[in-house]
């Protein structure tokens, strides 16, 4: 098994549903149906069309009860769009933002993130970037050369490293300054060798 040693750089939550952005925190609680006091914690959520499987309204399994993102990838992103200052993952609505796991978007469905108290985390998928994020981003940040960011810049430089989605497999709590064991989903051997 591939496994991945970092750390809990910053944890947030977020109840409104007005605004994308979330509050850092010292510590989250997740439970089997989500991170206590988020505005995404439930085990279920309405399909919003675009992106899901089901038709818009439709209510379906929750597989995204928590959000992630890494300190690597936002300076990425912040290079590649010629930003005056970081992108902080409370800005983008994260929930985790994590060091030591530079390819964190990449990590595939299954991959499993477990926490000193227990805790673990399950990836569900890549979390893609959105236009709403861009346009909230292009309004609040300034490039170094002074241009104007196009609404659609983040969706382009974020692309494949946006972060991800999941669900809580084990419940526990999550400290900033926690070491995070990530444990890289691997088919079984008898999948991988054909049966």
């Amino acid at each position: 098994m591939n496994k991945i040693t970092g750390l809990v750089d910053s944890v947030y939550l977020g109840a409104s549903e007005e605004t994308l952005s979330k509050q850092p925190r010292d510590s989250l609680n997740a439970q089997l149906d989500g991170l206590v006091g988020d505005r995404h914690g439930s085990i279920e959520r309405e399909a919003w069309g675009a992106g899901d499987k089901q038709v818009e309204g439709v209510i379906r399994r929750n597989e995204r009860q928590w959000s992630a993102v890494s300190v690597e990838e936002l300076a990425a992103i912040a290079k590649a769009m010629d930003l005056t200052e970081p992108l902080s993952a409370a800005s983008l609505g994260a929930n985790l933002c994590l060091s030591g796991v530079p390819e964190l978007s990449r990590l595939p469905k299954g991959s499993i993130l477990k926490f000193p108290s227990g805790a673990e985390l399950m990836v569900e998928e890549y979390n893609p970037p959105c236009l709403d994020m861009g346009k909230k981003l292009a309004s609040i940040h300034s490039t170094q050369s002074g241009k104007a960011i196009h609404d659609t810049a983040f969706s382009q430089a974020a692309q494949y490293t946006r972060g991800l989605v999941g669900v809580v497999e084990v419940p526990g709590m999550i400290n900033a300054g926690d070491r995070v064991e990530v444990t890289v989903y691997q088919p079984p051997l008898w999948l991988r060798e054909g049966g």
